[in-house]
């Protein structure tokens, strides 16, 4: 990958913000006038951050500086789609950060990845490309976030979109995001979408277009077998533009403001602390953890909460940090009656190697397996509009997801309630970037919530003993047939529930008391300063959370333009 920019701040620049440093150090927002200046910074390069330095620098008139936490994107294991499962705990590439003691979940703490590199989530996510019910958006508009239905976010996903079966009512081609068919025949994610068939679930073959119910299989954010991350396919493209400037290992440590206008960002790079001004607009696309973290860092959240760790008010914002919601997962695991799962290659030292030369030579096999092979969206209740369950199918089995595999031939199907009633919030517990939030999910806080787990999993217990699964099945590992009713299974969800990785709103817009930011994604009170991430959604999509958030990005940058013309 192309670094040229990486130099930004070296020498004659770093000798100048680091004196000015020690006078912002001081009297927190006092500026210099001689620190480096850009039209726009934008905090974060991830999934929503690299798409905002792509469309933002295309002009080659309108310079850039975009910041990025991590590292760039060389892990070999980031492009390998599998690769997820080796970047799990991998601290180079992942915040690592871990809940509070859940009370839904017996007082678990839950492990919460988020990427931390080029790329951002995208480049350690599960790769699969949902956009949610069209229902979804149409709630945010109903909800007075005017532009924001589905008829207005559908030309930014096909914006985005390069879809592999060309464009159609409900999909683009020739965009910079690579989106693809499963490349690996299995036929135990095959008998999956029978199975759910032979239980009443229709089939459907793509859960992107006219409707999501449905049993089918997942497409990708691919490229020829190869993970298209937005690092991949938004940034790499534009690094070689004189206006973009791309700063790694530069984590921001709060927004210096003039009054209620956002000037500048200070961030830490090595063991020196920077500065860099905005002439035009700051772009916080940090994420739904790290995104109101900053925000509070910086003197912009609940006025009581920065009090207490001292840090001065520029805006008493309650919520900033509020209404955090994520979907959980609750697993059921299958063992094999064959040697056709991932276990039977990881375990095995010759189907291993053979499997990577496929890779190596090919790019194709069980190494381009995605976090969902196969799965299915459906109701719990005849009653609802549109599903409320997700199953995540995969033909691998573990204890807990970035672990190792069974011994034994295993599979694993998930459910995952779409509409959580829940929510939850972040809080800083100090003053000093480095020390992670408190984040409180608060699972299955509502009885809805409870019910619709319970019932989800009956229902996915019954498409897992279906006539096309059971030649494949011996017995259901876990949790077994020991747990059988509603108050077993409600208990194995507490004892065993963990997120499948999708947190969102605590920056909610709206235009209620406690949305942080406007239709437009402006923070409200607040000049010159906008987020731009799954931080701003006024609730969670009905699936996974990607794609939403790239769709995010490419509204934001038509706006942004816009309001600079």
């Amino acid at each position: 990958m192309e670094r040229r920019n990486s130099g930004q701040f070296s020498t004659r620049e770093e000798t100048k913000t680091k004196n000015m440093n020690d006078k912002v150090s001081s009297a927190p927002g006092r500026l210099s006038s001689d620190a480096p200046e850009y039209d726009y910074v934008i905090i974060g390069a991830g999934s929503a951050g690299c798409v905002l330095a792509n469309r933002l620098s295309a002009d080659g008139k309108s310079s850039v500086l975009l910041l990025e936490a991590g590292p760039e994107d060389t892990n070999l294991w980031i492009h390998v789609p599998l690769g997820y499962g080796k970047l799990f705990k991998e601290k180079t590439v992942n915040w690592m950060y871990q809940t509070e003691p859940e009370p839904g979940l017996d007082g678990r703490t839950v492990f919460q990845p988020r990427g931390k590199v080029l790329g951002g989530s995208s480049s350690i996510n599960g790769l699969l490309y949902v956009r949610g019910q069209h229902q979804d958006y149409d709630r945010w508009r109903q909800r007075g976030n005017a532009g924001w239905g589905y008829d207005d976010v559908l030309p930014y996903f096909k914006k985005a979109e390069d879809q592999q079966r060309g464009p159609s009512e409900f999909h683009g081609a020739g965009g910079p995001l690579p989106v693809s068919d499963w490349r690996h025949a299995d036929p135990l994610s095959e008998a999956f979408v029978v199975a759910a068939a032979e239980t009443g679930i229709p089939t459907n073959p793509d859960f992107n277009g006219a409707t999501q119910e449905g049993a089918g299989f997942f497409q990708t954010t691919t490229q020829r077998g190869r993970r298209a991350s937005t690092a991949f396919s938004y940034l790499r493209p534009a690094r070689n533009r004189s206006n973009l400037h791309v700063e790694t290992s530069a984590q921001a440590q709060r927004i210096l403001f003039e009054g209620r206008r956002a000037r500048a960002v200070e961030f830490r790079q090595g063991s020196t602390v920077k500065t860099a001004r905005a002439r035009k607009e700051i772009l916080v696309s940090s994420g739904a953890y790290n995104s109101p973290q900053l925000l509070q860092l910086s003197g912009v959240g609940p006025a009581e909460l920065l009090q207490k760790h001292g840090i001065g008010v520029v805006l008493d914002a309650p919520g900033v940090g509020n209404d955090l919601q994520d979907h959980m997962q609750v697993r059921i695991v299958m063992r094999c009656s064959q040697k056709i799962t991932l276990n039977d290659i990881v375990n095995n030292p010759v189907r291993r190697v053979l499997a990577g030369a496929r890779y190596a030579a090919f790019r194709k096999g069980p190494l381009t397996i995605a976090a969902g092979t196969s799965g299915a969206f459906f109701k719990t209740n005849p009653r609802l509009a549109t599903p409320d369950i997700q199953i995540h199918f995969l033909p691998f089995s573990t204890d807990k997801m970035g672990e190792k595999l069974h011994a034994f031939p295993g599979f694993t199907a998930s459910v995952c309630q779409l509409r959580p009633e829940s929510r939850g919030s972040l809080r800083i517990k100090s003053a000093d970037p480095a020390v992670q939030p408190e984040i409180r999910i608060n699972y299955l806080a509502t009885e809805a919530d409870r019910t619709a787990n319970v019932e989800g999993l009956k229902i996915l217990r019954k498409i897992l003993h279906a006539p096309a699964l059971k030649p494949y099945v011996v017995d259901e590992f876990d949790p077994g047939p020991k747990v059988s009713t509603d108050e077993e299974l409600l208990s194995y969800c507490r004892q065993r529930g963990s997120t499948i990785y999708h947190p969102t709103s605590t920056c909610r817009m709206g235009n209620d008391p406690l949305a942080v930011v406007d239709q437009r994604l402006r923070v409200r009170g607040i000049e010159g300063l906008r987020v731009v991430d799954g931080s701003i959604m006024p609730d969670l999509v009905s699936g996974n959370t990607n794609a939403p958030i790239i769709m995010i990005a490419e509204k934001a940058s038509d706006m942004i333009l816009e309001d600079a013309r």
